[in-house]
C-alpha cells in the first residue's frame, strides 16, 4: 500500500516509516503537521493514511480536522487515526458516516506491532479498525446515562471486539465460545442498544456508530 504518515513526534514518525518499508509498504510521505498531511494527499494521492489528533501549531484537533477534510475530498483514501488522545466531537463526526476505510487506535493500547500493522491493512482493504476505549467514550458522550448498562460483561467483551472489527468467527476464537454464541449475544446486545440486526462485519460496526448520533 501506499502510506502517508502525519505525526508531529520525529521519533515515531522515523520508526512507523522503516516498519511501514520493512513491511513492503510504500511511504509516499512522512510529515509532521495537518497542512503538509493534506498537501501530501493532493501530491501523491495514497492509498491510506497514518494520523496523529493533536499537530502543530495549537496541538489540539488538527490532525482529526485534516482527516475529515480528506475524507471529504479524497474518498477513495482510507484514514487511520493513531493518537493518544479521542477527541469526542470530530471522532463521533468522522465515525458517523461511512466508516469503510476507516480506523482510531489509541497508542498506548496497541500493545504490539502486529496489532498495529493488521489494523492498516484492515483499514485499507475498506474494512474498519476501532480501539474499544474509543467507542466507549463516544457511547458514553451520547447520553448522561450509560448506554452500555443494560450490557452482561459477555455482550461488552463482544461489542469492544466488534468495535476492533473482528468477526463473529474471530470473536469466538479470542473469547473461547461457539460461533452461534456469539451470534446471540450480537442479536441480544443490537436489542439492548436499540438498534436494528444487520449482518456482515463492516455494517454491524456502523450500526454500533450510528447509535452515536442519537
Amino acid at each position: 500500500m501506499r502510506v502517508i504518515l502525519a505525526e508531529d513526534s520525529t521519533l515515531l514518525r522515523e520508526g512507523l516509516v522503516r516498519l511501514l518499508a520493512e513491511e513492503g509498504h510504500e511511504v509516499a510521505a512522512a510529515v509532521g503537521d495537518a497542512g503538509a498531511l493534506v498537501s501530501a494527499v493532493a501530491a501523491h494521492e495514497p492509498d491510506v493514511v497514518v494520523v496523529d489528533v493533536r499537530m502543530p501549531p495549537t496541538h489540539t484537533d488538527e490532525g482529526l480536522r485534516a482527516a475529515l477534510e480528506i475524507r471529504r475530498r479524497w474518498p477513495a483514501v482510507r484514514v487511520l487515526v493513531l493518537s493518544q488522545y479521542v477527541e469526542k466531537r470530530y471522532a463521533a463526526e468522522l465515525m458517523g458516516g461511512d466508516i469503510e476505510g476507516v480506523g482510531y487506535l489509541l497508542k498506548d493500547r496497541v500493545a504490539q506491532v502486529g496489532d498495529f500493522l493488521d489494523a492498516l491493512e484492515r483499514v485499507g482493504a475498506g474494512g474498519a479498525a476501532f480501539d474499544p476505549e474509543v467507542v466507549r467514550q463516544l457511547l458514553a458522550r451520547t447520553s448522561h446515562v450509560d448506554p452500555l448498562a443494560r450490557l452482561t460483561m459477555r455482550e461488552r467483551e463482544v461489542l469492544e471486539r466488534m468495535a476492533q472489527g473482528l468477526t463473529n468467527a474471530s470473536i469466538a476464537q479470542a473469547l473461547h465460545v461457539s460461533q452461534s454464541a456469539v451470534e446471540k449475544h450480537v442479536n441480544s446486545l443490537f436489542d439492548k442498544l436499540g438498534l436494528s440486526h444487520s449482518t456482515g462485519y463492516s455494517r454491524r460496526v456502523l450500526a454500533v456508530l450510528r447509535f452515536l448520533e442519537t
